[in-house]
């Protein structure tokens, strides 16, 4: 299942290989080497504009058009899965379409790590920091997790915070920090009870809508990956960065 965030309608609609980059994810995510863990193809697609749906059937995906009204991506796989009728059980997957180059074994093992916790609502990624810069960097969203891969918070600050190595104010060493990794694997029961609640505090504060699970006392899992998959497409440089990747 991919998802097309609002905000990135020229990014979404542009051409990467002669294809829309999302569908290129969309692609990859259908690949054999990806887990179907329920039997509906994954090529499932959501979209919030008239281009990029009629572009997507073309592709050749089954689409859906969700509500302008929702106001993130899980809200609208929410729609989703209640309108084809997923079970509670179920486990869908949310792969952003700004992530054309998504390994499709990473959405293998998300999807994996969650089937086998049958007490784990949720799943993510998680990947070692690898410099300072991006320990500080806000737009980075760190992950604190447990022992046993457990999620025990997600911030836009530089946490594990090193008390022992700062150095004028700010960290200087960035050892033992998880950077989050972007994808989802949802249980349907507790994407839709997660769907149902109103933004939290933390969540607020943050603007990380993971927050209002673990408020809610859901159970989160961090698949910790040895390295991290290729950088999304935010910006029209991302995009040309990724025709060149596809183009080779």
């Amino acid at each position: 299942m991919t998802n097309c965030p609002a905000g990135r309608t020229e990014i979404a609609i542009a051409v990467a290989t002669g294809a829309p980059a999302r569908f290129h994810a969309a692609e990859m995510v259908c690949s054999p080497r990806a887990l179907c863990v329920d039997p509906v193809p994954l090529k499932l697609h959501t979209a919030s504009y008239t281009g990029i749906f009629e572009s997507a059937r073309g592709f050749g995906a089954d689409c859906l058009m969700t509500s302008a009204q929702h106001a993130s991506g899980t809200d609208r796989i929410a729609e989703v899965v209640r309108a084809r009728g997923f079970a509670a059980d179920d486990i869908v997957v949310n792969l952003q379409g700004d992530e054309p180059m998504m390994p499709p074994a990473t959405v293998s093992e998300v999807a994996e790590a969650l089937d086998v916790r049958p007490d784990v609502d949720i799943s993510t990624a998680v990947t070692p920091i690898q410099s300072l810069t991006e320990f500080l960097d806000p737009s980075c969203v760190k992950a604190l997790r447990a022992r046993d891969g457990q999620a025990l918070y997600f911030s836009r600050a530089p946490v594990p915070w090193p008390r022992d190595g700062v150095a004028a104010g700010r960290p200087a060493r960035f050892a033992g920090a998880w950077r989050h990794i972007g994808i989802y694997a949802y249980r349907v029961r507790s994407l839709l009870q997660f769907a149902a609640w109103p933004a939290t505090p933390l969540e607020e504060t943050e603007k990380l809508e993971q927050l209002r699970a673990l408020e809610h006392g859901m159970r989160i899992h961090l698949l910790a990956l040895a390295e991290a998959p290729p950088a999304g497409v935010d910006t029209p440089e991302d995009l040309e960065r990724v025709r060149a990747c596809l183009a080779r």
